[in-house]
Formats: structure tokens, sequence, C-alpha cells
């Protein structure tokens, strides 16, 4: 049985995926799911995010080793997390089985402008620069990246609540930022079978991004109507049946769950 990670992106964690991860393992039932946070997020908050995305793979490696996990894994991933996680199957492509790629993007396919579009620029660089209320912050990062949350008062509550507790310093936020930034993907794609989701509605990232990537690696690829850049939470169970539907396209020795 392979064990699924799920990687979040830029200053989220692991209680991020709220109940995501149970959706998913109504869809495939015999998953076992960990959400190890990256370095300078949720649990890890105290630690420095590293500035380069490759140096986060490595990261994330040592905790599911230290804890006893072996590879080979499945990795389902968003945004930053997504990065991380191809940066891990190039770098390690034994010890990854499939990955599932949530709204990334990353150079040389997309520009500047397309990875982080500008409506975002001068929201996020207020708040950097002026400062705001944890409610300021997580209300603007919900509105940024959710269309339709199934109850957004809780989750806005939470989020709130997972800032107080563990806070992602402004520095990390910016060295994550600069990693995702810097980070260039494999021209030639992966060695893995890969499924590319985006949504068409992300207003964080063009969902260009994802349907260049997966044009230019020929993967699997689904693209949601409605849904903003927080796929999982705007629609969790579209996600989960899209991974289960990719799932029994593949080969039997690559599709355990």
């Amino acid at each position: 049985m392979t064990p699924w990670i799920f990687l979040r992106g830029l200053t989220r964690e692991s209680r991020h995926w709220g109940s995501f991860p149970e959706t998913f393992r109504r869809e495939v039932p015999d998953a076992q799911v960990y959400t190890p946070d990256l370095p300078g997020n949720g649990t890890l908050n105290a630690q420095e995010s590293p500035l380069y995305v490759q140096e986060m793979a490595e990261c994330i490696r040592a905790q599911l080793i230290g804890q006893g996990i072996p590879p080979p894994y499945n990795v389902l991933a968003m945004s930053l997390g997504a990065m991380a996680a191809v940066a891990w199957a190039k770098g390690h492509p034994e010890e990854i089985r499939g990955a599932v790629l949530i709204n990334t993007s990353m150079r040389p396919f997309s520009p500047f402008y397309r990875r982080l579009k500008p409506g975002n620029y001068s929201r996020l660089l207020k708040l950097a620069l002026l400062g705001g209320s944890d409610q300021d912050w997580e209300s603007a990062i919900l509105a940024r990246t959710s269309h339709h949350p199934e109850h957004p008062a809780e989750v806005l509550k939470n989020w709130v609540s997972y800032r107080r507790e563990y806070p992602v310093s402004g520095r990390n936020a910016l060295r994550q930022l600069l990693a995702a930034a810097r980070y260039r993907g494999p021209l030639d794609g992966l060695v893995h079978p890969v499924l590319i989701l985006t949504s068409q509605l992300d207003d964080l990232v063009d969902n260009s991004c994802s349907r260049q990537l997966a044009d230019r690696w020929k993967t699997a690829f689904a693209e949601h109507p409605t849904a903003g850049h927080d796929l999982p939470l705007d629609d969790g169970p579209w996600v989960a049946s899209q991974v289960g539907q990719w799932l029994r396209t593949l080969p039997a020795n690559t599709q355990q769950s």
C-alpha cells in the first residue's frame, strides 16, 4: 500500500486541508494520508523556510523517514507544495509512484504576471507594509483563494485560529515567495504518472499555467469551472473523484493506493 502525501502551499499548513483527507479516503478507501508541513509553516513555524524548493523537498523527505513512513509515495500537492512535489520526484524518482498537482505554476512555462495575477499585488503589498490583524490577513487570503467554501464563517474562524497558534513570520513568507519565484520545473516533465488539476476561476494564479504545464508534459488534466485557487476547499469531492478516475486508468503496478 502506497502512502499518500498531501502538501500545501505558501504560508499554509496541514490543518488548512480541512475535511478533504476524509473526503479523499471515501473515494480512495485504502489511502493512508499524511500531511507534513513545509518548514516555516504550521508546527514547523519556528524553522527557517528554505530559499530553494529543492531544499523544501528534502525537509519533507526527512520528516517522513523520521516518522517511519518509507517510500514509495503518491503525492497530492497544491501551488508551492506542488513545486516541492515536482522537485522531489525529479531528485528522487524511485521514491514517488505518482503525483497530483493542483493550481501550480513554475518557470519557464509561464511568466511572472500569470504565476501571480497582478490584481493581488496591491492588496498583499498593503498588508505587508502597513500590517494587519490575523483577521485581516486570513480574510484577504480566503477572498483571493476561494469562491464558495461550504461554511465560510467557520473556515475563516479556523484559519484565524491557525495563524494565532502557529504564525508564519513575514521573513518566512518572503522566503517561500522567493523560493517559488525562482523555481524552474523540468522541461521534460516527470517519469511518473501525473494528473494536473486547475480551477477556471482561480483569482491568484492564472489557470493557463496548469494548462501549459499539462500540454508540455503530456499529462492527464482536468479543469473545474467555478472553484477558486483552493480547489480542495471549494470542491473536495470533485478533486477526489478526479483522482479516483485517474487512478483507475493507470496500470496495475502504478495505481496502488
